[in-house]
């Protein structure tokens, strides 16, 4: 069988998808993994794929001559390879991916909405005429999937009562997993550690999780609150100097984006995600529950899922540092807490979000 995967960019190929498309090589499949670079090429080619096809496209870009370039490009590669599947993820490989997959004859078509992003955040009349177009696109697009997966169900829901796609084609799967025996469950240190993961933009609660560790510093000079992500390039994204006073400070540590973030979950002893970001179900807090952490993170979409309130972590209002504050200080202070919720993240990672778990369901759906 012969798959094709279409991506956003290379990294999320390795990091999101590696597990699942190692599976599908495993299961005798041919993938191709067609992306808009080539950074983590070496790291693609070590989960057996067949081949690896380069197709740029800008992400924020609302050029129509831009996307319909992508969509030819897209087109000319799906008539070539002839694939049985394709499986695409995020807007403009999903939207375009399926026009032109089921265009070039392809049998079958899976969708994945990885979360909204930020079309769908934000007020204003130029937002809203982006969020009418982008459903639009995303109901012709989906008119031609055989399944449309989401990874949460206030995606699931919206997209079906807004009838953007119809309820017998779309199905939730538990997020993208976690590789547990990557990500270990190992003890939680003695020390007061907080650490974030994210990209640097605004929705991801970067700025709420600086000034809410600026205010529990006060009381708990010793806590330590790091932070990791890379900065983007996209429009609106914060830029070095909003996050420079926390560290000049001394208030954040600030590592910089890494490529295996393991350790840092080793050195945590809470993760802390206050995204208001349209997600699908963030990798990041799968991953510290599968080591083992108490999470903190918004009563948002997608996070609500994995997180239980008071159970494997707390959930607070999107936005409110004070309450965000409070409920790190409550960790820092009860360590015994602390570790009953990581205990709690744990078993439930193991029930519901490892990849094999994931991957499982990933099979019974497509079918490869």
């Amino acid at each position: 069988m012969k798959i094709v995967v279409l991506s956003p960019k290379s990294k999320t190929v390795y990091n999101f998808r590696g597990e699942l498309i190692r599976d599908m090589v495993n299961k005798g499949s041919e993938v191709t993994v067609v992306a808009p670079d080539d950074i983590y090429s070496e790291e693609i080619k070590s989960l057996g794929v067949t081949e690896i096809i380069t197709l740029p496209f800008v992400k924020d870009n609302t050029s129509v001559i831009g996307d319909i370039r992508y969509f030819l490009g897209l087109k000319k590669i799906l008539k070539k390879l002839r694939p049985d599947i394709v499986f695409s993820y995020t807007i403009k490989p999903v939207i375009y991916g399926s026009v032109a997959a089921r265009s070039s004859g392809v049998s079958k078509i899976y969708p994945m909405i990885t979360g909204l992003g930020r079309v769908y955040t934000g007020s204003g009349l130029k937002r809203k005429l982006l969020r009418t177009l982008t459903d639009r696109l995303y109901k012709t697009a989906l008119g031609k999937a055989d399944k449309v997966i989401f990874q949460n169900e206030d995606d699931l829901k919206m997209f079906v009562d807004g009838k953007i796609v119809r309820p017998e084609k779309a199905i939730k799967v538990g997020g993208s997993g976690v590789d547990m025996k990557r990500f270990v469950k190992c003890p939680v240190p003695n020390e007061t550690v907080f650490l974030m993961v994210g990209r640097i933009i605004a929705e991801k609660g970067v700025m709420e999780y600086c000034k809410a560790a600026e205010i529990v510093k006060r009381s708990h000079p010793e806590a330590k609150f790091i932070l990791l992500g890379g900065f983007d390039s996209s429009i609106g994204a914060l830029k070095a100097e909003d996050i420079e006073p926390f560290i000049r400070n001394k208030t954040i540590e600030y590592p910089g984006e890494v490529k295996d973030p393991v350790g840092y979950y080793r050195e945590c002893s809470v993760f802390v995600l206050p995204t208001y970001y349209y997600e699908g179900l963030p990798r990041t807090i799968l991953e510290a529950m599968a080591t083992g952490r108490a999470v903190i993170t918004t009563d948002w979409r997608g996070c609500r899922e994995a997180v239980k309130d008071g159970e494997n972590g707390f959930l607070v209002e999107p936005q409110n540092v004070t309450q965000l504050a409070q409920k790190m200080t409550l960790l820092a202070e009860n360590k015994k807490l602390s570790v009953q919720m990581g205990e709690n993240s744990y078993r439930r990672c193991l029930e519901e979000y490892s990849t094999d778990k994931i991957n499982q369901a990933m099979r019974k759906i497509i079918g490869y």
